[in-house]
């Protein structure tokens, strides 16, 4: 607009028209005030208590007697660029873990995992599977749509039967 009227020297009316706006647009002045105070008031509670979005910030305000709409508290926050800050994630562990010590022979150390599936009935099943570690062999694959803690056990102890229960070895680190 300014361009057109300066370098071009069109009048008001004819820059307004060339660019599509209203001259009273053009025209229009802001009376809002600046709210230097209330800004600067709002970012000092935003560093005191970090965790205290704009709604909680507006309470503290109100019990300072300080009354503000919340439409304009959100406006005034949102151009100090205050935000609420972000907590950190999830803390994972250091460094490198020791891997598994690989057993001396077989039947020293189980592995042992469920696995789940659907029937194309919709029903779903599980399947519990017992693995020696150093041979690979599967002990036992024990199927049924629901596997209890005292199933589990009971065909634990039905392999034990059959192959004897793992023996550690000085290696190996004893279940706690």
């Amino acid at each position: 607009m300014d361009w057109a009227m300066t370098e071009k020297s069109y009048s008001q009316r004819k820059a307004c028209a060339l660019v599509g706006i209203d001259r009273k647009s053009f025209r229009y002045a802001s009376k809002r005030p600046d709210d230097v105070a209330l800004r600067q008031r709002l970012r000092d509670l935003a560093s005191e208590r970090r965790r205290f979005g704009y709604r909680r910030l507006g309470l503290l305000l109100d019990r300072e007697g300080r009354h503000v709409n919340h439409k304009k508290l959100y406006r005034l926050y949102k151009e100090e660029k205050l935000t609420v800050r972000r907590r950190g994630g999830r803390k994972r562990a250091l460094g490198t873990r020791r891997p598994m010590i690989v057993p001396e022979g077989p039947n020293r150390r189980w592995s042992l995992d469920f696995l789940a599936d659907t029937l194309s009935c919709g029903r779903r099943f599980r399947i519990l599977a017992v693995v020696d570690d150093f041979s690979r062999e599967c002990l036992g694959l024990v199927a049924d749509t629901s596997l209890s803690g005292v199933r589990v056990a009971r065909e634990l102890d039905r392999i034990a039967g059959h192959r004897g229960y793992p023996r550690w070895s000085s290696r190996t680190t004893a279940p706690s």
